[in-house]
């Protein structure tokens, strides 16, 4: 009798050994990143649903059939958790390299399925040295431009008319820690009007949380952004100067809204553009140049710098050090994109963040006084315009940057003016 049950026993064991070596052969293995192509497919973080490893960066590659564009739908999100993402977190891209990013997600909250523009899409993931959690599971399919459901948000648009909204549009509020891109191209004799028949985005005075923004052109280009809006009533018709739009709209991960609707149509070129301005309860963030006037008296004063840091200090609405990485031209001033290296006085600065890095616009009103250069390094005071961007001339305080200014700085950051 003892026989048989051990027979027994001995039998079931190995069945159940078998069974569980045919669910390990069939369960995928997810590796540090890889290069995907066809119609669908599975993409894990490194030893998902196991904890993923500290100090690595896994990029992995999509490529879905030309024509199409890629659908990415997270099934599990599971990353250290920070408000700015700025520690563990996942990057989507749109394309390959240095394409435009469709969000970064960290946490536990599962975006929106995100589209590209194109038939490539990039996902990078980054860990550090600290917590860790099981990371994420997604699913890509390819799709048609125009055909992909309300769930989904982005694409190119190219049909003579269409409509854009917000993912979850009209049932509930769209989801936070998205992005989406609407890149809509009319033929080379034809421009593009855009309106929005319904709009809620999360409300800010300077737009730096939710927010819409339009682009002449087929890209996020900050030189040819028409506007920035966020608020709860829609914004103004827009009209295209050539061919293309690029409307983007981003959720951070905090608060979230209805979200909006909006119609587009291709107009010819000699269609008489009158825009009739529509009441917003936020002013949208666009690049209007200074009044002539203004600029040409001011620009004509002596360039020479006045005054000490001491000086200057309370008198100015606000105090950073930062590099110039950008620098337009526009007319007789310069729009000025500066990567700040620190604050000492915000003052209304709008300052946006991206991670650890954090930047802030600036209008220099007299384009060669004071004169900056991109790549370099400056100490800047002044005031700040009523959208939140640094307004500096010829009277303000501007200096090159050194390390022995630190300890000034500091100084004067301590004391109450």
């Amino acid at each position: 009798m003892w026989r048989v049950c051990g027979l027994l026993c001995a039998w079931a064991l190995a069945l159940l050994a078998r069974d569980c070596s045919a669910q390990s052969q069939r369960r995928p293995s997810h590796t540090c990143g890889g290069n995907f192509t066809g119609q669908t497919g599975i993409i894990g973080s490194q030893g998902y649903p196991g904890v993923y490893p500290p100090n690595t960066k896994c990029v992995w590659r999509i490529t879905v059939p030309e024509g199409k564009v890629v659908v990415l739908t997270f099934r599990s999100l599971d990353l250290e958790n920070d408000s700015m993402c700025r520690y563990d977190y996942v990057d989507v891209h749109s394309g390959h390299g240095n394409g435009q990013r469709l969000g970064r997600f960290c946490g536990t909250l599962k975006p929106g399925p995100l589209v590209s523009t194109g038939n490539k899409m990039t996902l990078q993931m980054v860990s550090d040295a600290n917590t860790a959690g099981s990371g994420f599971l997604s699913v890509f399919s390819a799709a048609q431009p125009n055909e992909r459901g309300d769930q989904y948000c982005g694409g190119r648009l190219d049909k003579p008319s269409g409509t854009f909204k917000t993912p979850n549009w009209p049932d509930r509020d769209y989801p936070a820690g998205v992005t989406c891109s609407w890149h809509i191209v009319a033929p080379k004799n034809q421009i593009i009007e855009v309106k929005f028949e319904k709009f809620d985005v999360e409300r800010d005075n300077y737009c730096r949380y939710d927010h819409v923004s339009i682009f002449n052109g087929g890209e996020i280009n900050d030189a040819r952004r028409i506007g920035k809006y966020c608020g709860d009533s829609p914004p103004a018709p827009v009209y295209s100067e050539g061919n293309q739009l690029f409307v983007h709209f981003l959720s951070d991960l905090s608060l979230t809204a209805d979200g909006f609707i909006g119609h587009y149509k291709f107009r010819p070129k000699r269609f008489s553009v009158t825009t009739t301005p529509v009441p917003t309860t936020t002013q949208p963030v666009t690049t209007r140049p200074i009044p002539l006037k203004y600029s040409v008296a001011l620009c004509r004063e002596k360039c020479k710098r006045r005054g000490t840091l001491e000086s200057n200090f309370c008198s100015s609405n606000f105090v950073i050090t930062g590099t110039v990485i950008s620098a337009v031209t526009r007319g007789g001033s310069v729009h000025a994109t500066v990567s700040i290296i620190k604050v000492y006085k915000e003052g209304n600065l709008a300052i946006q963040q991206a991670g650890k890095t954090m930047s802030t616009k600036m209008v220099i009103l007299c384009k060669k006084c004071p004169f900056v250069r991109r790549g370099l390094n400056y100490i800047f005071m002044g005031s700040v315009d009523e959208e939140g961007r640094g307004k500096v001339g010829p009277h303000h305080f501007v200096l090159a940057f050194k390390s022995k200014n630190q300890k000034a700085l500091s100084v004067l950051k301590s004391k109450r003016c």
